[in-house]
């Protein structure tokens, strides 16, 4: 007779097993621009996933998990608070089934609201297609871009970048010259060592 299975204790903010808890790498950064993440369902239990970390180091920030959303609850959750949201995507000119977005314009952070899409490339673009309201955002893009240091995940270029690394670039660019959320992106360097730990091949180089 078999033993029945032993569920992990996690823990209760970041959701992960106790022994893989990342709460020591949460670092309070206060943008003043608001964050919302959009995360696929697949991510969700994903250890690789930043997005939770990204999460809870933003006080205030919101984290919705679908593929496809509810189209009043999207808008609620767009313009809360009569923020105004810009979708953190690169361009897509020459794809002919998505409408042209919006010139994005510059304006205080206090005012903007950040979105994220927190998916693989693929899935990202889907979502996008499956949501109208989000082809009608402005778009950010961003600039002069690092390689990543998301070692632990497979990326199809070094500008790919995590969505904490996306995310902390982005909120730094809208806030203006000279920000910097560099404690954040230190962080995300802990957690990554955190997680290789668990894959030994990233650690023999």
């Amino acid at each position: 007779m078999n033993e029945p299975a032993v569920k992990r204790a996690r823990c209760a903010t970041c959701l992960r097993a106790q022994s893989a808890c990342i709460c020591q790498w949460i670092t309070r950064v206060e943008p003043r621009a608001a964050l919302l993440v959009l995360q696929h369902p697949l991510e969700v239990s994903n250890a690789k996933n930043s997005a939770r970390l990204l999460h809870l180091s933003v006080p205030g920030s919101v984290l919705a998990v679908g593929e496809t959303f509810d189209a009043p609850a999207l808008d609620a959750l767009l313009h809360a608070n009569g923020r105004a949201p810009v979708l953190l995507y690169p361009d897509t000119d020459g794809d002919a089934s998505l409408p042209v977005p919006p010139h994005f314009v510059p304006q205080d952070a206090g005012r903007l609201r950040l979105v994220v899409l927190d998916a693989t490339w693929r899935k990202s673009r889907k979502m996008l297609y499956l949501n109208p309201a989000l082809q009608t955002l402005p778009r950010l893009a961003l600039r002069e871009v690092a390689p990543s240091n998301y070692r632990i995940r497979k990326a199809h270029a070094p500008h790919q970048l995590s969505s904490l690394e996306a995310a902390a670039l982005a909120l730094a660019q809208l806030e203006g010259e000279g920000t910097s959320f560099q404690p954040l992106l230190d962080a995300f360097d802990g957690f990554i060592g955190q997680q290789a730990a668990f894959v030994p091949h990233l650690n023999s180089n």
